[in-house]
């Protein structure tokens, strides 16, 4: 569909490829290459409007901001909101180099309108995530203060005031970043500039007192962002959150069920003082507050989980040794509880088990469709693989006999994308393609428990070590927390992308997730909340985003280190830091597979390159 972008045009909607509107014949291409879809925002002046970028092979989508001025309604204060639309287009081609504000694409006049286009982020913003999943919890106020305080530290470096900040101009990108959007009404302040007088401007129920009076500075961007917080902690507006009589905050009098640590509620009583002489006046101020105490989590249990695992020496990680498995590309690996063999599945139909301390191939077992996975019972009799054809085989580790097999899941060509034995070894649970989980008795391959709760795929199943969760990870964008036992859905974690893969650390405590976006997430697997999402900007390759996800994520034996693979390479995390140790580059396709040793010492991964390569470490002396 076209959209017309005559404002007063009675029936805006076109045919696709429509060059002119058939209504008011008004042009449909701005600047012979952008096309209007559809409006996706109103405003006093103008609109916003999605579109396509139809000069460039994929047409991208983008965002037009669309000035409205004629000569009917030219008067003083619509030309001043003109040239404050054409002041912001100046702002956004010097601040979109940020990788958390919109690109710059083009700034053109075309039949008495002003147009600003620039790059569309697709998400939700924060008022739609409030609206959609309840008020947020104190771990998201940290990674909301951890992720836009930077952002405003550059725009105010660049001597620009926002001056608009809330929920619905922070935009959660696909990819999980936060977004800052909106600079309509942002102010450029050089020299004594600042001091002037100016217009009022934003929106009354986040602004500082003084800016309401036309004296924005700085500081009173984070006035703005500490009313963002308590909104979102409470749900509350802004304006009922201030008690005018006594002259003072009352928001903790709203917190309903949500906890907030009293670090976090000094930094936000700071953050929102009316009086700028007490209130932060940089945000370097806010971000030295914050530094002071490295963990941010809502509760002790939380905090300890990270804080007593030990951190990791320096270190180093070698490739040792490439086995080779001709032209099967490598699906899925396993290795087994004594760390002495192997296992592979393949796209070629095969499952190869290997000798891990020679790389010799000891057995190749002829499978009837691609093996989409493959695991070992954690009492090491026997390893099991999934196809997708829907059927799990249950195999003997020495020799490799055929045990038992099950037609595990229904629908033509869906297939069983994952397995994990319990500690046990008494059950096995499957993700399917038709949606569900399957929980199966070794012994007998009946099924105990069909566990329905996803919209689409899954994708990847882990059981947790100790035994009483399973978790789920699925196309649909969320990853299912249930009770092993009961069945019971316990916990739906919202990822915004459609996930690969999900490990539970060797306590049990954390969970990790992979997604589509780029990004892994950790998440605290007794209340569902996300304790850390590691930094996407490390897959970044010359500026640009990979256009592969991570494929998958898995935790070394001693909770240590967390790997993940994302293209061809690997990436190992110190999870005391949430930061990266180094990347174990050799594959040249994708990584499907990654599973450390039972001692932690060495890590196995299985590539589309038709290898299993295996890394080790050695301590750095």
């Amino acid at each position: 569909m076209s959209y017309c972008l005559n404002p007063h045009c009675q029936k805006p909607q076109n045919q696709k490829n429509a060059q002119v509107c058939l209504t008011c014949n008004t042009k449909l291409l701005l600047k012979q290459r952008y096309r209007a879809i559809k409006p996706i925002g109103q405003g006093g002046f103008g609109r916003t409007l999605l579109a396509v970028d139809e000069s460039k092979l994929l047409k991208p989508p983008c965002v037009i901001k669309q000035f409205v001025l004629t000569a009917q309604s030219a008067d003083n204060n619509t030309l001043k909101a003109g040239e404050l639309f054409k002041q912001e287009a100046l702002r956004l081609k010097n601040l979109g180099k940020h990788n958390q504000i919109p690109n710059f694409l083009d700034y053109l006049t075309q039949e008495e309108n002003q147009f600003l286009v620039q790059e569309y982020i697709d998400g939700y913003d924060l008022a739609e995530i409030l609206k959609e999943q309840g008020i947020f919890k104190e771990a998201q106020i940290w990674e909301l203060l951890n992720s836009l305080l930077p952002v405003l530290e550059f725009i105010h470096q660049n001597d620009v005031i926002h001056r608009d900040i809330k929920p619905q101009n922070i935009i959660r990108s696909k990819n999980g970043k936060l977004n800052l959007v909106d600079f309509g009404a942002a102010k450029v302040v050089t020299g004594t500039a600042i001091l002037q007088t100016g217009t009022s401007i934003g929106t009354p129920e986040f602004v500082a007192p003084e800016q309401s009076r036309g004296k924005a500075n700085y500081s009173s961007d984070l006035y703005s962002l500490g009313t963002t917080c308590i909104y979102l902690l409470t749900g509350v507006s802004p304006f009922d959150l201030f008690d005018i009589y006594e002259n003072t905050w009352v928001w903790r009098q709203y917190l309903v069920d949500n906890q907030v640590s009293d670090k976090l509620s000094k930094i936000l009583d700071k953050l929102i003082e009316n009086a700028i002489s007490r209130r932060y006046q940089s945000v370097s101020e806010v971000l030295e507050d914050i530094k002071k105490e490295p963990e941010f989590y809502t509760n002790q249990s939380e905090k300890s989980t990270l804080t007593t695992i030990k951190k990791i020496n320096n270190s180093d990680w070698q490739c040792i040794n490439t086995l080779t498995s001709t032209r099967d590309s490598i699906n899925s690996i396993a290795v087994s509880p004594d760390g002495k063999i192997i296992a592979n599945g393949s796209y070629g139909w095969k499952v190869k088990l290997w000798e891990t301390k020679t790389g010799k191939l000891l057995h190749t077992i002829n499978c009837d469709y691609p093996i989409n996975a493959v695991a070992f019972s954690p009492n090491g009799l026997i390893f099991a693989s999934a196809d997708s054809g829907n059927f799990i085989r249950f195999w003997h580790v020495n020799p490799s006999n055929k045990i038992l097999r099950i037609k595990a899941h229904n629908g033509l060509f869906s297939g069983v994308n994952s397995l994990s034995f319990s500690p046990d070894s008494r059950i096995i649970a499957s993700a399917g393609g038709d949606k569900t989980v399957k929980l199966w008795d070794v012994i007998t391959g009946k099924e105990i428990r069909t566990l329905i709760g996803h919209y689409s795929s899954v994708n990847s199943v882990a059981i947790a070590p100790n035994g009483k969760f399973i978790v789920s990870g699925s196309t649909d964008r969320t990853a299912i927390i249930w009770d092993l036992n009961m069945g019971k859905r316990l916990n739906v974690l919202n990822t915004y992308s459609k996930v690969n893969s999900v490990a539970f650390s060797p306590n049990g405590n954390i969970l990790a997730t992979g997604s589509d976006d780029y990004i892994v997430k950790l998440w605290q697997v007794s209340n569902g909340k996300k304790i850390y999402t590691i930094d996407s900007d490390n897959w970044i390759i010359n500026g640009i985003f990979s256009s592969n996800s991570v494929k998958c994520v898995t935790f070394s034996p001693n909770g240590e280190i967390l790997a993940s693979s994302c293209k061809g390479d690997i990436k190992l995390w110190d999870i005391n830091t949430n930061q990266e140790i180094c990347t174990l580059t050799g594959h040249s396709e994708k990584v499907n597979s990654i599973v450390f040793s039972p001692d932690g010492q060495t890590l196995y991964s299985g590539s589309d390159d038709n290898t299993i390569k295996v890394w080790q470490w050695k301590e750095i002396k």
